[in-house]
């Protein structure tokens, strides 16, 4: 079996942001500082004594509306965006300091971290990146959502998602390792619907959202266009997938389908996966023998998808 095997990397210098956290309203620095090679990505609470929370499936908490890590009493919320895009750029070592509970939300997707990523530059470190190799389906069912992992080369990702109008029906399809993850997947800003506003504040979430850092829909349309896609919902909801599914610690090698999952699938899966060992195996390297399914045959783009009905 030919692998492509490729050494892990951090990033070449600390980078710093500042935002609004999405779903608390508070003000929160956040910087990035290289780590030594086998660290994973570490969060760490400067405001809690420097106490950290490794980014991996054992520290999942609360699910409803943004991925969230907790060990012991202290919490990291709505890490989702930057775990993606730590994941689809090939960031395997990194510490995340923040000063409050909350990452800022940004402008709703995963572009500025890429844009970072970008302007610093990443360094190979002297060790070889480990993958999760699939060996058998794991999944995850509620009533009609899904989602489950399969054996495969590459990183297939096949998600579909059905939502209400203006959004409607659209299915992404395509590859992760393609590389194309900065230019098709992390513009994809996170949404919501107007209607929904009222009951969120009440559960005191939502704080943070304008207009700058999410789509807001009404029942007929959108309110701040432009879309950056037209296809930019269901584009999120793969973000949201990968950065998920970067809690399983390490990227997978196999192919992911999911239809209507959502936050708390998507982190029940890596726990599901975790704890069934028979599942998966470790890995140094991608299989380049692609060996294709019917599902991914005709895809080896990073994109091949259906327009929302309303597109």
């Amino acid at each position: 079996m030919t692998q492509n095997a490729h050494p892990e990397q951090t990033i070449r210098s600390d980078i710093d942001f500042r935002g609004i956290g999405l779903h608390s309203g508070a003000e929160v620095s956040m910087r990035l500082v290289a780590a030594p090679a086998g660290s994973g990505i570490v969060f760490r609470r400067t405001d809690l004594d420097n106490f950290e929370i490794p980014a991996n499936g054992r520290n999942v908490a609360k699910v409803s509306y943004a991925t969230s890590l907790m060990r012991g009493s202290v919490l990291i919320s709505t890490t989702e965006h930057l775990l993606s895009a730590l994941i689809g750029f090939g960031v395997d070592n990194v510490i995340v300091e923040v000063d409050n509970l909350e990452l800022p939300i940004l402008d709703g997707s995963a572009l500025p971290y890429v844009e970072a990523f970008q302007r610093v530059g990443l360094k190979q470190q002297r060790r070889r990146r480990e993958y999760i190799r699939i060996l058998k389906e794991v999944e995850v069912r509620e009533g009609s959502k899904f989602i489950g992992v399969y054996p495969g080369s590459g990183y297939g990702i096949n998600y579909t998602i059905d939502f209400p109008q203006p959004i409607g029906f659209a299915t992404f399809r395509g590859d992760l390792e393609t590389g194309d993850y900065a230019s098709l997947i992390a513009p994809a800003r996170t949404f919501g619907f107007k209607e929904d506003e009222p009951k969120l504040r009440d559960m005191g979430l939502i704080r943070g959202a304008t207009d700058a850092c999410c789509i807001i829909l009404t029942k007929s349309a959108i309110q701040n266009p432009p879309l950056r896609f037209p296809d930019e919902f269901v584009r999120h909801k793969v973000l949201d997938l990968i950065g998920d599914l970067a809690l399983a610690g390490r990227r997978i090698q196999g192919r992911v389908i999911a239809e209507r999952a959502g936050h708390a699938m998507h982190t029940a899966l890596v726990q599901r996966l975790m704890r069934d060992r028979s599942a998966w195996e470790l890995t140094h390297g991608y299989d380049e023998s692609r060996d294709e399914s019917p599902e991914t045959a005709d895809a080896p783009e990073m994109l091949r998808s259906a327009l929302p009905a309303s597109a």
